[in-house]
């Protein structure tokens, strides 16, 4: 039996210090809590999306709720029931006709890029420097410990 080297820290440890670091100011925290809420509620409304739509919609739901969780014991919960569904839908999935499955596949990936053409034509055309910057403004309005930004 080998010891484990307890000169290289877990996965797990190495997360807690990250999300720890994160934590440590009281302006990065807000804007990290900021950051993962919308990018889990965006992640989770696309999975909602796809339940209705061509896509792996329950994965979706798992995947913003694991970001939400990192944040939110609530979510944690949520988290574990949603896996036991995801598990259940799998089994359904790989009772589905190969064909069936294929031409799904196709049209999540199109959908997906097609996605991503459109947020990139969005930022683009939007001015992303301009309206960053705004939305940043109007954080601190409502965040006073926010700092300003460099330069501004």
């Amino acid at each position: 039996m080998t010891v484990p080297d307890a000169a290289e820290p877990s996965p797990q440890s190495r997360y807690h210090r990250w999300h720890g670091h994160l934590h440590r100011n009281r302006a990065v925290a807000a804007t990290t809590k900021i950051v993962v809420t919308l990018i889990g509620v965006l992640v989770i409304g696309a999975g909602v999306v796809m339940l209705v739509a061509p896509g792996p919609g329950l994965v979706a739901i798992v995947a913003g709720l694991a970001i939400l969780a990192t944040e939110y014991a609530w979510a944690d919960r949520w988290l574990q029931s949603a896996r036991r569904k995801l598990d259940e839908a799998k089994e359904v999935a790989m009772a589905m006709d190969p064909e069936v499955r294929r031409r799904r596949i196709i049209l999540t990936f199109g959908g997906g890029l097609l996605a991503a053409g459109a947020a990139a034509t969005y930022i683009a055309v939007r001015d992303w420097p301009g309206w960053s910057i705004t939305l940043w403004n109007k954080a601190q309005s409502v965040f006073g410990f926010l700092p300003e930004l460099p330069g501004m």
